[in-house]
């Protein structure tokens, strides 16, 4: 991002991006499908490098199977690697969907912990997984999962000029109302996957064309 972009000119173009966001997807919410907190963190661990539409013809299979961390921490790698297999990177993902289970057995007596110091010590989940569940789960503004839309459309608009996701989320909250971040987040992944696609971004339909910078992302 050039240095004449000001922390003024960026909040203007945030709110205004707000602003239009909030129009196109009045009701924002996860395309992942879950029924609680356990359900978002697999979920959302699972759709690393893979479509939400992927995991969530996975997941029903999986949680029929093993209904709750107590459950899949007794599976084998092999059985979990044969659900999630999909997926992609499945022998990770299942090397840490019974790395967490057992974990949470073992520390948070089955349940899914709803503060970002313990989410982050669970195998497999990072600060964008543990965004999404503290805000999904337990609708905490904590900070933003800085996803691959995320990234593209916040680098495009000129709001960072970072390529690392944990210095993109610290530029956004100070950049979005605090209040706004969990809800901004499904707007944004949403707005990536419509219209400002990573090849062929669709600008003519565009409700940022009037002010978004058009910057390469990174």
């Amino acid at each position: 991002m050039p240095k004449k972009i000001a922390l003024q000119s960026r909040k203007e173009i945030a709110d205004k991006a707000l602003c239009a966001l909030a129009l196109r997807y009045p009701k924002p919410a996860t395309h992942l499908i879950h029924t609680n907190a356990w359900e978002l963190m697999v979920a959302t661990a699972l759709s690393a490098q893979c479509t939400d539409a992927r995991v969530n013809k996975v997941t029903p299979i999986l949680f029929a199977r093993w209904k709750s961390p107590t459950e899949l921490a007794q599976a084998t790698q092999e059985e979990v690697e044969e659900v999630v297999h999909s997926t992609g990177f499945y022998r990770n993902k299942a090397k840490n969907l019974i790395a967490a289970a057992k974990m949470l057995e073992s520390e948070f007596n089955g349940e899914v912990p709803n503060t970002m110091e313990d989410l982050i010590k669970i195998p497999g989940v990072a600060r964008k997984t543990a965004n999404v569940v503290l805000f999904g789960a337990y609708g905490k503004n904590v900070g933003l999962a800085v996803d691959t839309h995320v990234k593209r459309i916040t680098q495009r608009l000129g709001l960072t000029n970072s390529a690392d996701p944990i210095h993109i989320e610290k530029d956004l909250m100070e950049l979005f109302p605090k209040e706004e971040w969990g809800n901004a987040n499904h707007r944004l992944v949403w707005f990536g996957r419509h219209v400002c696609e990573a090849r062929n971004p669709k600008c003519t339909i565009c409700e940022m064309e009037t002010f978004c910078l058009k910057l390469e992302a990174q």
